[in-house]
């Protein structure tokens, strides 16, 4: 019984000792890119970009700035609101 667990203790040891080793490794990079290639994506990532913001349009508007009159007639609505609620 003893050399079976022996056994499974060491076994469980030298597989954690591996995977720690495998975290440990720097991560491999691709294979790298000509400057060809490079130079392809970066013309294809901007036709997205420009296909993307076409479809958007070119900016959303802008809600139009209230007057005076209506800012103070917000004013007062959200006062009489936050009154009602408090009741």
């Amino acid at each position: 019984m003893k050399p079976r667990l022996l056994v499974l203790a060491l076994a469980l040891s030298a597989g954690s000792a591996l995977a720690q080793r495998s975290h440990d490794e720097p991560p491999r990079s691709a294979p790298s890119m000509s400057q060809d290639e490079r130079q392809r994506m970066r013309e294809d990532m901007r036709e997205v970009y420009r296909e993307r913001s076409s479809e958007r349009g070119a900016r959303p508007e802008r809600p139009r700035s209230l007057s005076p009159q209506e800012r103070e007639k917000l004013r007062e609505d959200v006062r009489n609101a936050n009154k009602a609620l408090k009741r």
